[in-house]
């Protein structure tokens, strides 16, 4: 489970690698809060590994995610974690007294990468965007309920905002990376959506570009495009210079998806990403936000 790819922080503390959702300590963040989205950051970054790194069966990755929920449940009834993660759980556990994090929020997350493991062992796609949503609710949308909790921003508009950008994010990743994904057996076009543009899974798996592949794309896209402008609303709700990271964030997702857009059906077999020249173009549309 991956988000949409944005520019590396210019001062994380920690490497980003397979998990970024996050802005991770970047100067934009409010120094305060760099800590402890940091130690979050670890922790999920951590079960993503889990889910998707290394030589591990599918047996195998799903019992040690079961194991890293039981350290997440311990450090939440007050209890010390196993020692086999105590360098994720111990500081998490400071970050879930001093922040009242959300437990629920984290277990979520946990949730979605192993929803990930099972899913592919499986080569079991989804059936209709309504099952992707919930993948969604559970893989992408706690990471912005979680930071807008740091930021004290809890009204029931801005939550539903966060979680129309976080979906969004998901869903671009999705489309972005259809290249790496389908040859790993992730299905994530919806099969509703698929035979309602006449493309079969061997199709995917072959990754022939056709016109109907193409037409399936593009709706994705427009698909993502419309959860983004529904969300997008928040970024003048957040102050300073969490606004400024989160417009940044927006415009990223949307240059990805023109360029989606631009491929024509192309990103079955090329991802495409943010380029340094993109950087001048995004900056002066998060601007005019």
């Amino acid at each position: 489970m991956r988000a949409v790819n944005h520019p590396a922080p210019s001062s994380a503390p920690l490497p980003v690698t397979h998990y970024e959702n996050f802005p991770v300590a970047s100067l934009l963040c409010p120094p305060q809060l760099r800590a402890p989205i940091a130690v979050i950051y670890t922790f999920a970054r951590t079960a993503d590994d889990i889910a998707d790194e290394g030589n591990a069966t599918a047996a195998e990755r799903l019992q040690d995610l079961a194991d890293y929920r039981a350290d997440l449940q311990a450090i939440a009834a007050g209890a010390a974690p196993s020692p086999r993660w105590a360098s994720v759980f111990l500081p998490l556990a400071g970050i879930l007294r001093s922040h009242q994090l959300p437990i629920p929020l984290l277990d979520d997350l946990l949730s979605a990468f192993a929803q990930d493991v099972a899913k592919t062992d499986a080569a079991a796609g989804y059936a209709d965007r309504a099952e992707l949503l919930d993948y969604c609710r559970r893989s992408a949308n706690p990471v912005g309920r979680l930071l807008l909790h740091l930021y004290g921003v809890q009204a029931p508009s801005a939550l539903e905002q966060s979680d129309a950008i976080c979906t969004a994010l998901q869903l671009i990743n999705f489309w972005q990376d259809l290249s790496v994904d389908l040859p790993r057996g992730r299905f994530y076009l919806p099969e509703a959506d698929c035979a309602a543009h006449g493309v079969q899974r061997t199709d995917l798996l072959a990754r022939r570009n056709t016109l109907h592949t193409t037409q399936l794309i593009a709706d994705s896209a427009d698909w993502a495009r419309s959860s983004m402008t529904k969300g997008s609303p928040l970024v003048h709700r957040l102050p300073g210079r969490a606004g400024w990271e989160l417009r940044l964030v927006v415009q990223g997702g949307l240059r990805i998806l023109a360029k989606v857009d631009a491929l024509r059906g192309a990103s079955l077999h090329t991802r495409p990403r943010i380029r340094a020249w993109d950087g001048p173009l995004m900056l002066a549309r998060a601007w005019a936000m």
